[in-house]
């Protein structure tokens, strides 16, 4: 068939439904299309590995999904460069080199950010938790370095405690000082079950791992952070793991929103005929779940469905989330809690189970 006379199909991102889509057109590919990806670099780490290549369990290279040999061997396009904005009404998408592509039909999975542009001095001395490619470049730099390491973590939610956990791990053998600390506003794991709030409280004295709950963060300098009451903590290592916060550009889409994410109906289509969403920078009108890498997982059958069906005019499929699923906390060291419906249970096994399904995920690339 002409190039010319193929539908265009952009990937916003290389998030973890868009490189299992991009998988499954090995085996059938999407016809009548071509395929484009916009992503920044080659290779998108996979998540669910983060805790364990900071703790030092993996390597980088085991980390990353190579998203250069998957659209190679699907006959895809994929774009080094970062999608700045999207014109729906043009159907075109904007990168940040300037250039412009046309889209027929596209799709965004670019995740979060843990950008805290609102606290004085993180932009030019912070490290955002997310995105992670990002991230773990630069704590690769630091681990690998010599000198003081003290890290703090901003941020007590349950990633910021995995982070957290693995990092102190990393640096236990450390020739010079060390100290991780972690900060929250309020209490930490608040979101969290008793038991698990239990089991990781346990688990971050265990690793050495200083928690200060009730602490605000008034500014972030190059030799540490500012508490609101005064105080100086320091630090040369500063993340920031507060939230979930939605990347900008997406606010000028015209699209709907829902607290700056993507609202996207069951189909996992947006406001915009033709664009669809998933992963973290969408939100699930119909069924609204918490950010996790599971719900991106089993997106990704449902979207590939329906750029077929897109493309051939045929009604979309919809996408259906569980209601629960199991919840895998790294401990630091080769140890992890696992938790379902109540139950809790942590321990090396629970770790090789982790283990077990992140190498599994990707094998599949």
């Amino acid at each position: 068939m002409n190039q010319n006379s193929l539908k265009s199909v952009v990937l916003v991102g290389g998030g973890h439904t868009h490189a299992l889509v991009l998988n499954a057109l090995k085996d059938a590919p999407l016809a009548g299309a071509h395929v484009t990806v916009i992503n920044p670099g080659s290779t998108a780490p996979y998540s669910g590995m983060l805790p364990g290549f900071v703790a030092g369990h993996y390597t980088r290279e085991e980390l990353d999904i190579d998203l250069a040999a998957l659209t190679a061997k699907v006959g895809a396009t994929l774009i080094d460069g970062r999608a700045v904005s999207m014109d729906p009404q043009q159907r075109k998408i904007g990168l940040e080199d300037g250039r412009t592509l046309s889209y027929d039909l596209a799709s965004v999975d670019v995740g979060i950010t843990s950008r805290m542009d609102g606290l004085a001095g993180f932009v030019e001395h912070g490290v955002p938790a997310k995105p992670l490619a990002d991230f773990s470049a630069k704590w690769d730099s630091f681990r690998s370095s010599a000198g003081i390491k003290h890290v703090a973590v901003i941020g007590g939610g349950i990633a910021g405690a995995e982070l957290a956990m693995a990092m102190a791990f990393a640096l236990r053998n450390h020739a010079g000082p060390v100290s991780v600390k972690l900060l929250d506003r309020s209490q930490i794991l608040s979101a969290n079950s008793a038991k698990a709030q239990a089991r990781v409280r346990r688990a971050l004295g265990e690793n050495g791992v200083e928690v200060l709950e009730g602490i605000g963060v008034a500014a972030v300098t190059a030799n540490g952070v500012t508490l609101a009451d005064g105080r100086s903590l320091d630090a040369n290592f500063i993340v920031g793991a507060a939230g979930a916060t939605p990347h900008g550009w997406i606010a000028d889409t015209g699209l709907d929103l829902k607290d700056g994410f993507i609202a996207v109906d069951q189909s996992l289509e947006s406001s915009s005929s033709g664009v669809f969403a998933v992963g973290d920078c969408a939100h699930m009108t119909y069924n609204p779940r918490p950010k996790a890498g599971v719900y991106a997982v089993r997106q990704a059958p449902v979207l590939l469905r329906n750029l077929r069906n897109a493309l051939a005019g045929a009604p979309l499929s919809h996408y259906d989330p569980q209601a629960d699923y199991l919840k895998l906390v790294s401990l630091g060291g080769k140890r992890a809690f696992g938790e379902k419906m109540g139950i809790g249970l942590a321990g090396s096994l629970v770790w090789r189970l982790k283990d077990k399904i992140d190498r599994d995920f990707m094998k599949q690339f």
